[in-house]
């Protein structure tokens, strides 16, 4: 009964998923994402339901990845300004790393073997488990990572649901924030500008892994002090 319960909850997730990319090849959003004036220009096309459309879009790009959800929300910014297309943008990119993070802890690893490689798990999951609030704060925090990926794999780790929907909340939407500050003209960051964020991202990144534990202890002792 188990077994073909997860046979159904597959075939109806692979259906919908098939669906969403085959709407969006059929309507040539695919073309239109080789630039932010193409995606610009898809999504006005469907007004007056255009802020639909734009949270469809960046909710598949979590479920459909590999859709760029920053590229997405820069082009968002375009049509609506920096603060609505953040907010659509936040609140779908949350509810999609929800959606594929219960799918994985629902349907287990046979799901996630379906759509992370061997490679891909193997390299993460270990130190997602070994790490897990830390190394996700992280990852979410900074854009070097496959986010959405991450977010499969954390259903295979002991993490609470209401943890885990805590730290995409907080740490997810600090990269899109950036994407829309740019697209809404809000932001400018120069090539140079770009490639040292990148580098700092990285050294904070390896620094956190190492001793993120350490000081997740360190505070955690002071606020029961006080």
């Amino acid at each position: 009964m188990k077994k073909h319960r997860w046979n159904i909850t597959l075939a109806l997730t692979v259906l919908l998923l098939g669906g969403g990319l085959l709407f969006l090849w059929q309507t040539g959003f695919f073309a239109a994402a080789t630039s932010l004036e193409g995606i610009r220009a898809y999504i006005e096309e469907f007004s007056p339901y255009s802020q639909a459309v734009f949270f469809s879009v960046q909710l598949a790009s979590v479920i459909l990845a590999p859709i760029p959800s920053n590229i997405t929300a820069a082009a968002g910014a375009l049509l609506f300004g920096m603060w609505p297309a953040f907010l659509l943008t936040w609140a779908a990119v949350a509810l999609g790393s929800l959606v594929v993070f219960c799918l994985a802890r629902t349907l287990g690893q046979k799901f996630v073997e379906r759509f992370v490689s061997e490679k891909v798990s193997e390299r993460y999951l270990g130190l997602m488990k070994r790490k897990r609030d830390v190394f996700l704060c992280l990852v979410f925090l900074f854009p070097f990572f496959p986010d959405d990926i991450i977010c499969i794999l954390a259903g295979l780790t002991d993490i609470k649901r209401t943890r885990f929907a805590m730290i995409v909340v907080l740490f997810r939407p600090w990269g899109l924030l950036v994407a829309c500050g740019v697209g809404g003209s809000v932001i400018s960051i120069p090539l140079w500008g770009m490639v040292l964020i990148g580098i700092a991202g990285a050294i904070l990144f390896l620094v956190g892994l190492k001793y993120g534990d350490r000081v997740e202890a360190c505070l955690l002792e002071r606020m029961k002090k006080r």
